[in-house]
């Protein structure tokens, strides 16, 4: 309303390596008073009562104990992306503040990436690239050979909407589909993409000629694929990961990669993010590593930026908040 005081949100930063998006800051501020995390450090003792919300881009600011007590009338905070490992629910439901995140949104770009890893890996786009460009290439060899995709077997660890999105992809290459989910689609769901439910996750593993990753990070699936389930699966099995770099177990991985247990990863997230510049994953020929960009489209990007103003709105006007994570 005119002449009323805009909310305080609090950031961590505009620009830079973690902030909002320096386009996106004039939508925010026409509906928000931003405050940055530097800007809260320098003028906490008047800034603490004022901040009802927290923006979180990317999982900035950290949100802790000790910054939810200095803020006594926090209401709302709006997170990005479909992840919320970096969350403490509970903690934040014990200080009645509303937890929003943007699941949908991200779920289309993240299935396109996961195809393009796909496809990149089985046909060796990078190193394809690499030799193509090259100034010591004299000639292109022959017997420089990929796998196919069409007609291929792709098994679905996770098969919610990304999963599902995946699913659709895949069929338009004619892949057989197999899925391992905590719970079965319907039969509809099942046949509209022609997908196999494995009610074992083995019995997945070891029959893909592609296994993607599309879980959320929970205790449960916390190094979901380690030793044993990478000795299962084929000998000439590409693993794609979309979801999150702990669902992997990277030590496992990385020896199987060396092994030969398997033959190739495309990841777009690993653990740390980024990987230690020695790491042996960045030696490796088997490997594509993108860094995490499922979502990191322009108009994605801007939806999300939508989606978590709309939430604030809501939450600090006392109505339902879309999207809201439940503890």
């Amino acid at each position: 309303m005119e002449g009323q005081e805009l909310p305080y949100v609090l950031i961590d930063c505009i620009g830079e390596r973690h902030g909002v998006y320096e386009h996106h800051v004039g939508f925010l501020k026409k509906r928000f008073h931003l405050i940055t995390m530097k800007e809260y450090l320098k003028n906490k003792a008047f800034l603490s009562k004022k901040i009802s919300a927290i923006y979180m881009w990317y999982h900035k600011p950290a949100i802790h104990e000790e910054l939810l007590q200095s803020l006594p009338n926090l209401k709302v905070v709006a997170s990005s992306g479909v992840g919320i490992d970096h969350l403490d629910l509970k903690l934040l439901s014990s200080y009645g503040v509303k937890v929003s995140n943007t699941p949908f949104i991200v779920s289309t770009d993240t299935a396109d990436l996961g195809m393009a890893l796909m496809l990149a890996s089985s046909r060796r786009l990078v190193e394809g690239h690499e030799m193509a460009v090259s100034p010591d290439t004299e000639y292109f060899p022959a017997d420089w050979l990929g796998a196919e995709v069409s007609g291929a077997t792709l098994g679905i660890v996770g098969m919610g909407t990304i999963g599902y999105k995946v699913a659709e992809r895949a069929k338009a290459f004619d892949m057989k589909i197999l899925y391992h989910n905590r719970s079965q689609r319907d039969k509809e769901e099942e046949s509209a993409v022609g997908a196999v439910y494995c009610k074992k996750i083995d019995d997945l593993l070891q029959q893909s000629d592609f296994v993607l990753l599309s879980v959320n990070l929970t205790p449960q699936t916390s190094k979901l694929i380690g030793k044993r389930e990478l000795e299962l699966m084929k000998p000439t099995a590409t693993l794609i990961n979309i979801s999150r770099g702990l669902v992997v177990d990277q030590d496992a991985l990385v020896e199987a990669l060396q092994n030969k247990v398997i033959k190739a990863a495309a990841l777009d997230v690993t653990y740390p993010e980024p990987l230690p510049r020695d790491h042996p994953l960045l030696k490796l020929k088997n490997v594509i590593i993108t860094p995490h960009i499922g979502s990191a489209t322009t108009k994605t990007r801007w939806v999300m930026m939508e989606q978590m103003a709309e939430s604030i709105e809501a939450g600090l006007a006392g109505l339902p908040i879309p999207r809201e994570v439940l503890p």
